[in-house]
């Protein structure tokens, strides 16, 4: 996709302030620090678009990103963070929950884990909560995967699909911050979700 505009409209804690466009949605979810602010960023070519934080847990709004007014990626926040109250944790939870079973311009949801771990728990469950909202498949991404050797990222990959327990259905991208691996497969995905979407409202 060739840019040309990008902006934050808003950062929203609560559906009133979701914005009120019919533009398709595409979220990014995944546990904190695991790098959804610097994908979005090298997704779309900006160094800080979206706020890069080395502290756990910082995202606590949906950030809507406006892409030449054509799709939002939504920037969801992320869980897992121990240091957090357990008030804050299930406020952020149903925020999350919220936002996947009602927002009707919600077309796909790509969950981020980090390639040089085993999902983690509260990764299972959000692909769990994907999967009830949204039987089209799952898109993964694996991120950070140069910090890997290159030795070790297959191996690391098939512990990925095995955890979440993955099947022909869905898609499994590695993807790199510091290249452009998995950058330009995640856009062709983009566009291919957008194209679909536009032909479903023709028909």
């Amino acid at each position: 996709m060739n840019i040309h505009n990008v902006k934050l409209t808003v950062s929203a804690v609560s559906e009133k302030q979701y914005p009120k466009t019919e533009m398709p949605e595409i979220a990014f979810v995944g546990r904190s620090n695991v790098g959804k602010s610097s994908l979005i960023n090298k997704l779309l070519n900006r160094k800080s678009l979206a706020r890069v934080s080395q502290t756990p847990g910082k995202t606590v709004t949906i950030n809507f990103y406006n892409i030449d007014d054509t799709v939002h990626l939504v920037d969801l926040p992320g869980y897992g963070y121990a240091a957090r109250s357990q008030s804050e944790i299930k406020k952020w939870g149903a925020m999350i929950e919220n936002y996947l079973r009602d927002r009707e311009q919600l077309i796909k949801t790509v969950l981020l884990v980090d390639s040089r771990h085993a999902p983690t728990k509260d990764d299972c469950t959000m692909i769990d909560w994907i999967r009830a909202y949204d039987d089209s498949g799952v898109i993964v991404v694996a991120t950070k995967t140069d910090k890997l050797k290159k030795s070790q990222i297959e191996k690391n990959l098939e512990l990925i699909w095995e955890t979440l327990e993955l099947c022909e259905d869905d898609v499994l991208v590695p993807f790199s911050t510091k290249d452009d691996e998995g950058k330009f497969t995640v856009w062709d995905i983009i566009n291919m979700l957008l194209s679909a979407d536009a032909k479903s409202l023709e028909e």
